[in-house]
C-alpha cells in the first residue's frame, strides 16, 4: 500500500484557484467548524497562532476525509522540525521566509527520504504510516509532499527565479505584511510599491511550474491578487473572522 495521495498538490497540479482559510485558534474543535465551510484548503498555523505539535495532529486528524485540505505551517523551516510534522501526518507543509534557492534546496533535501533528502526514516511508529498499516509508505512519501515557500522580504523577492527553480518546490507564498515591513511600509501592504512588487512576483511564479499564493481578506483585493496570478489563495483568517462578528453583533445591540 502506498502513501495516500496529497489531494492538495493533485488540485495545485490542475491550475485551478484554491480558496483556503487560516485556521489560527489552535483548536481541532474550531479547525472542525471551519472545515464544514468547504474551503479548498486550511492553513494550521504554528507561526502566529499557539499551535504545538499535538494540537496540529490533533487538526490533522479532524481533517482526515474532509474537503478542506490541511496545510501546516511551521514557525521555521530546521528539519528536525519538518520531520515531526511529516511523521504526525503533514503532506504540505508551508515554511515562511525563505530568501535563497540555498534554502529552498535545503527545505526539499528536509521534506524527502534518501537519497533524495536527509528525512529520517522512523516512521514504523508515524501516524503517517498509519502505525506501519501503509506497508510502503518510506518508498513512495517523497512524491506526495507538497512544499510551499514563502517570499516575503525584498531578499526573498530578488531571488524570485533562482527560488522558482528549485526541484521540489510546489508553490511560492507571497506574504504582503512582512514584505510591506521588510520595504519600510510597516502596516501597509497596500502601499503603491508594494502592490507593483506583489504584482510582479504573482506574475512571475504564474508563469513558472510552480503556484503562486498570497492571503488576502479583502474581497476586492483578492479579486485583484487572483487576476495577477494567485492560484492558492487565502480568503479569511478564523479568529478575524470570529472577532469581526462578535464585535459587529455586539454593535447592533450598543447602537440600538
Amino acid at each position: 500500500m502506498p502513501a495516500p495521495e496529497n489531494l492538495f498538490k493533485s488540485a495545485l497540479a490542475t491550475g485551478e484557484p484554491l480558496y483556503g482559510c487560516w485556521a489560527g485558534f489552535a483548536d481541532a474543535y474550531a479547525t472542525e467548524i471551519l472545515a464544514t465551510a468547504g474551503f479548498d484548503w486550511l492553513v494550521i498555523d504554528g507561526e502566529h497562532a499557539p499551535n504545538d505539535l499535538r494540537s496540529t495532529m490533533q487538526q490533522l486528524q479532524i481533517l482526515t476525509g474532509q474537503h478542506s485540505q490541511p496545510v501546516v505551517r511551521l514557525p521555521m523551516g530546521e528539519a528536525w522540525a519538518i520531520k515531526q510534522a511529516l511523521d504526525i501526518g503533514a503532506q504540505t507543509l508551508l515554511i515562511p521566509m525563505v530568501e535563497s534557492a540555498q534554502q529552498a534546496r535545503d527545505l526539499v533535501r528536509a521534506t524527502r527520504y534518501p537519497p533524495e533528502g536527509i528525512r529520517g526514516s522512523g516512521a514504523a511508529l508515524a501516524r503517517a504510516s498509519q502505525f506501519s498499516a501503509i506497508v510502503d509508505y518510506i518508498a513512495t512519501a517523497n512524491a506526495q509532499i507538497c512544499l510551499l515557500v514563502q517570499v516575503e522580504t525584498q531578499a526573498g523577492i530578488d531571488a524570485l527565479d533562482d527560488i522558482l527553480a528549485v526541484d521540489g518546490v510546489d508553490g511560492v507564498f507571497i506574504g504582503p505584511s512582512d514584505l510591506a515591513a521588510d520595504m519600510g511600509y510597516l502596516g501597509d501592504s497596500r502601499a503603491a510599491p508594494v502592490q507593483d512588487t506583489i504584482q510582479q512576483a504573482l506574475g512571475r511564479i504564474a508563469a513558472s511550474p510552480k503556484a503562486a499564493g498570497i492571503l488576502a481578506t479583502d474581497h476586492d483585493t483578492a479579486l485583484q491578487y487572483r487576476d495577477w496570478g494567485a492560484q492558492f489563495l487565502a480568503v479569511g483568517i478564523d479568529v478575524v473572522m470570529l472577532a469581526q462578528a462578535a464585535r459587529a453583533t455586539l454593535a447592533q445591540w450598543r447602537d440600538g
